[in-house]
Protein backbone atom coordinates (compact mmCIF):
# COMPACT_ATOMS: atom_id res chain seq x y z
CA UNK A 1 0.00 0.00 0.00
CA UNK A 2 1.29 3.44 -0.95
CA UNK A 3 1.00 6.48 1.28
CA UNK A 4 1.42 10.07 0.11
CA UNK A 5 2.36 12.53 2.85
CA UNK A 6 1.97 16.22 2.06
CA UNK A 7 3.44 19.21 3.84
CA UNK A 8 4.08 22.90 3.33
CA UNK A 9 0.64 24.47 3.22
CA UNK A 10 -0.37 27.46 5.29
CA UNK A 11 -1.41 31.09 5.32
CA UNK A 12 0.50 33.56 3.17
CA UNK A 13 -0.05 37.13 2.03
CA UNK A 14 -0.70 37.95 -1.61
CA UNK A 15 2.57 38.00 -3.51
CA UNK A 16 4.15 35.53 -1.13
CA UNK A 17 5.55 32.06 -1.69
CA UNK A 18 5.01 28.54 -0.39
CA UNK A 19 6.60 25.21 -1.20
CA UNK A 20 4.53 22.05 -1.02
CA UNK A 21 6.11 18.63 -0.65
CA UNK A 22 4.65 15.17 -1.18
CA UNK A 23 6.58 12.07 -0.17
CA UNK A 24 5.55 8.59 -1.29
CA UNK A 25 6.17 5.66 1.02
CA UNK A 26 5.20 2.02 1.22
CA UNK A 27 5.01 -0.23 -1.82
CA UNK A 28 6.41 2.07 -4.47
CA UNK A 29 5.59 1.16 -8.06
CA UNK A 30 6.70 2.67 -11.34
CA UNK A 31 4.76 5.83 -11.95
CA UNK A 32 3.51 7.53 -15.08
CA UNK A 33 3.02 10.99 -13.58
CA UNK A 34 3.15 12.86 -10.30
CA UNK A 35 1.22 16.04 -9.79
CA UNK A 36 -0.77 18.48 -7.75
CA UNK A 37 -4.49 19.22 -7.89
CA UNK A 38 -6.47 21.77 -5.95
CA UNK A 39 -10.06 22.24 -4.90
CA UNK A 40 -11.52 25.53 -3.77
CA UNK A 41 -14.83 25.70 -1.88
CA UNK A 42 -17.75 25.14 -4.23
CA UNK A 43 -15.50 24.28 -7.16
CA UNK A 44 -14.37 21.10 -8.86
CA UNK A 45 -10.93 19.66 -8.26
CA UNK A 46 -8.55 20.87 -10.96
CA UNK A 47 -5.07 19.98 -12.13
CA UNK A 48 -2.45 22.53 -11.08
CA UNK A 49 0.77 20.93 -12.33
CA UNK A 50 2.12 17.53 -13.28
CA UNK A 51 5.42 15.94 -14.22
CA UNK A 52 5.71 12.65 -16.07
CA UNK A 53 8.34 9.96 -15.68
CA UNK A 54 9.85 11.37 -18.88
CA UNK A 55 9.99 14.84 -17.31
CA UNK A 56 7.24 16.35 -19.41
CA UNK A 57 5.69 19.24 -17.51
CA UNK A 58 2.08 20.37 -17.60
CA UNK A 59 0.68 23.47 -15.88
CA UNK A 60 -2.73 25.01 -15.58
CA UNK A 61 -2.84 28.30 -17.48
CA UNK A 62 -3.66 30.14 -14.26
CA UNK A 63 -0.34 29.18 -12.63
CA UNK A 64 2.08 29.27 -15.56
CA UNK A 65 5.08 31.44 -14.78
CA UNK A 66 4.32 31.40 -11.05
CA UNK A 67 4.39 27.74 -10.00
CA UNK A 68 7.12 25.17 -10.60
CA UNK A 69 6.80 21.42 -10.16
CA UNK A 70 9.83 19.21 -9.59
CA UNK A 71 10.63 15.78 -8.23
CA UNK A 72 13.39 13.95 -6.40
CA UNK A 73 13.46 10.36 -7.57
CA UNK A 74 15.79 9.19 -4.82
CA UNK A 75 13.38 10.52 -2.17
CA UNK A 76 10.17 9.59 -4.05
CA UNK A 77 9.10 13.17 -3.49
CA UNK A 78 7.38 15.75 -5.65
CA UNK A 79 7.45 19.47 -4.92
CA UNK A 80 5.38 22.47 -5.92
CA UNK A 81 7.06 25.83 -5.58
CA UNK A 82 4.39 28.53 -5.59
CA UNK A 83 5.43 32.14 -6.09
CA UNK A 84 3.46 35.36 -6.54
CA UNK A 85 0.50 33.79 -4.82
CA UNK A 86 -2.93 35.30 -5.36
CA UNK A 87 -6.13 35.07 -3.28
CA UNK A 88 -7.63 32.91 -6.04
CA UNK A 89 -4.94 30.29 -5.37
CA UNK A 90 -6.63 29.59 -2.04
CA UNK A 91 -7.66 25.93 -2.00
CA UNK A 92 -6.91 22.53 -0.59
CA UNK A 93 -3.99 21.13 -2.57
CA UNK A 94 -3.79 17.38 -3.20
CA UNK A 95 -0.82 15.33 -4.30
CA UNK A 96 -1.54 12.70 -6.93
CA UNK A 97 0.53 9.86 -8.36
CA UNK A 98 -0.54 7.83 -11.37
CA UNK A 99 1.06 4.42 -11.07
CA UNK A 100 1.59 2.28 -14.14
CA UNK A 101 -0.87 -0.61 -14.13
CA UNK A 102 -2.08 0.11 -10.61
CA UNK A 103 -4.09 3.31 -10.59
CA UNK A 104 -3.98 6.58 -8.68
CA UNK A 105 -2.89 7.47 -5.17
CA UNK A 106 -3.99 10.68 -3.44
CA UNK A 107 -2.63 12.59 -0.50
CA UNK A 108 -4.81 13.81 2.34
CA UNK A 109 -4.69 17.41 1.17
CA UNK A 110 -3.03 20.52 2.55
CA UNK A 111 -4.72 23.90 2.93
CA UNK A 112 -3.23 26.91 1.18
CA UNK A 113 -4.77 30.27 2.10
CA UNK A 114 -3.69 33.49 0.42
CA UNK A 115 -5.01 36.49 2.29
CA UNK A 116 -3.91 39.80 3.71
Amino acid sequence: QVQLTESGGGLVQPGGSLRLSCAASGSIFSFYAMGWYRQAPGKQRELVAAITSGNTLNYADSVKGRFTISRDNAQNTVYLQMNSLKPEDTAVYYCNVKWIGVGDSWGQGTQVTVSS
